[in-house]
């Protein structure tokens, strides 16, 4: 073979070998950690993470779950998506003490693998009312039949037991991770993720093939600023601090006009709340005491009543607090430890500038011609009847009822045009 040839031959082969290692490359196992009620950006955090497992092709997706429950529609986004996902989709409920309550039942129940660490709990899947009140009976028939209806259909789509996903949602159950997997609630019990991965290879998954996760790499996957946002502003305590702070920044516009900047931010802040009010399971009675509580304090600058609105306007801010979300455990409430320190800081702040626009109304004109009425000044040419004298350093031409010599310290006691009138004072400069 001619030389020319060899080299030819030498470099086809070294162009094959990258496609041939890429063909062998081994697909990534993507790990995501839910540790938070279910919400908005939660349903937006996995929604994306399982777009971006089927778009790079993943071995699998594992979902680390813990959490104590949270909003029926954001799980139902959540199951659809994972039905829907052909990735094969695992969740893990872990780490040991962790718990897959209320929505995380319908979440694990919806998994191609259910799968839970020692010392974990899954159940207590009863729906919640709105506005820390029970649902009325007929209502909770009707809500309660519907997500038993679709819990057992997810259910028997994935060969787990039926009966007793009703029974958690009917009677809010709840059981250990060894009563789950011998009541075919789950499909296996692990230490942790490496062991979990570890039984899982070689797995097959119905309608997905089977699971080739001995030699692959892992890839974990975070949240996005726009998820981390999402998530931010939907969190009860955030979206508590934003009204206020909206409402305080327009207060303070209307108040003082002109000031700009407080009136940008209330409004950025007021929007943001909006938008969390909408996704959050608002009670309208908490939101009514709180815009009560900022027309008790914009009364305060108008009546006087000696403090008892910006009394009445606290009590009602606290009040609005506490009532503004469910009390329930799925941790869609305002914390006690935000709700007093941020109630006192606003109330402070509206009582301030309550009283300095009180001020700034009952004081006499400080600037202009009027605002030079009972200044003092001092004569610099003699007046008899007219003369000059001199106000904050400036010349003025005056007149007076008496004869003034220059030195005299006098008073303005009117001001017409330029010409000021003046009396004079016992003092002399």
């Amino acid at each position: 073979m001619r030389p020319e040839r060899r080299l030819l031959a030498l470099l086809v082969l070294l162009l094959a070998i990258p496609g041939h290692v890429a063909a062998e490359e081994t697909a990534a196992v993507h790990i995501l950690k839910v540790a938070a009620p279910i919400g908005p950006g939660v349903a937006g955090f996995v929604a994306d993470a399982l777009e971006a497992a089927d778009r790079e092709k993943a071995a699998c997706i594992v979902i680390q779950l813990d959490t104590p429950g949270g909003l029926a529609e954001s799980m139902r986004q959540i199951v659809t998506k994972i039905l829907a996902t052909r990735t094969p989709v695992i969740v893990f409920v872990a780490p040991s003490g962790a718990r897959a309550a209320s929505a995380g039942v319908m979440i694990t129940m919806a998994a191609d693998i259910a799968a839970m660490a020692p010392g974990t709990n899954i159940g207590a899947a009863h729906p919640v009312g709105a506005g820390g009140k029970d649902i009325d009976e007929t209502m909770s028939e009707k809500v309660v039949n519907d997500m038993v209806a679709q819990a057992r259909s997810v259910a028997q789509q994935r060969g787990r037991n039926a009966d007793w996903v009703e029974e958690a949602i009917r009677d809010s159950v709840s059981i250990t991770e060894t009563e789950a997997l011998r009541e075919n609630v789950i499909d296996l019990v692990a230490d942790d993720l490496d062991a979990l991965l570890t039984l899982l290879d070689g797995r097959n998954v119905k309608g997905k093939g089977t699971l080739a996760l001995k030699d692959a790499p892992r890839k974990m996957v975070a949240e996005g600023l726009r998820t981390k946002v999402l998530r931010a502003i939907s969190d009860p305590n955030i979206a508590f601090i934003l009204f206020l702070i909206g409402a305080a920044g327009l207060y303070f516009e209307l108040s003082h006009p002109g000031a700009i900047f407080p009136g940008v931010i209330g409004g950025l802040c007021l929007i943001l709340a909006i938008y969390a009010f909408q996704v959050l399971p608002v009670n309208f009675v908490g939101i009514l005491l709180m815009v009560l509580a900022v027309i008790f304090f914009i009364l305060e600058i108008k009546v006087t009543s000696y403090g008892m609105l910006s009394v009445a306007g606290t009590i009602a801010l606290f009040l609005g607090g506490l009532m503004l979300f469910k009390e329930s455990d799925y941790g869609i409430r305002v914390s006690l430890g935000v709700l007093v320190p941020a109630v006192g800081a606003v109330s402070v702040f509206f009582a301030v500038v309550a009283g300095l626009a009180f001020k700034a109304q009952v004081a006499g004109a400080r600037t202009g011609l009027s605002g030079m009425i009972g200044e003092i000044g001092i004569v610099k040419q003699a007046i008899d009847p007219e003369g000059k004298v001199a106000v904050h350093g400036e010349l003025w031409k005056a007149r007076a009822d008496v004869a003034l010599a220059a030195g005299q310290t006098v008073r303005v006691v009117a001001v017409d045009g330029l010409t000021m009138t003046v009396e004079a004072t016992d003092s002399k400069a």
